[in-house]
């Protein structure tokens, strides 16, 4: 019996605490994400398609427009092609419909550059990559809080 009323106790004391807690990570994602007055885009998926596309030098980076362009990229191995990528975030939420990745591949011809068809299949893995990226940092955020 006395065990009973200690885990009672013990239960009664504790539920408030972790209840408080609970809606203080809730309340640092939400101020996090309404936090974006300047961005008119998610900042999770902002930051991931940056560190998506790190290794490529940026031509463009809007976050207002919600756009985030790299310049032409000649790969080491591949001289004679290169490729541009274009991030389109479209939402301030974090939703696998607020992202859509282009990608623009050209090949070299004689001395000049002549559009190329790329893959479709490389887009949606840029996208995944991206979309994993910034739930990974949403989530990163509620644990670290």
């Amino acid at each position: 019996m006395k065990n009973i009323l200690k885990y009672c106790l013990i239960i009664i004391l504790v539920t408030p605490l972790l209840l408080t807690c609970a809606g203080k990570v809730d309340k640092q994602i939400s101020e996090i994400e309404n936090s974006q007055y300047s961005m008119a885009v998610n900042a999770f998926l902002w930051r991931a398609s940056l560190d998506a596309l790190s290794f490529m030098p940026l031509d463009k980076s809007d976050p207002i427009g919600g756009i985030i362009s790299t310049e032409w990229f000649t790969d080491i191995n591949s001289s004679n092609e290169r490729v541009k990528i274009v991030v389109y975030i479209k939402d301030r939420r974090l939703r696998a419909d607020g992202l859509t990745v282009s990608v623009f591949r050209q090949t070299k011809v004689d001395e000049g550059w002549v559009d190329s068809n790329t893959n479709v299949e490389t887009s949606r893995l840029i996208e995944n990559s991206i979309l994993t990226k910034a739930r990974e940092l949403r989530i990163g955020t509620k644990i670290s809080d």
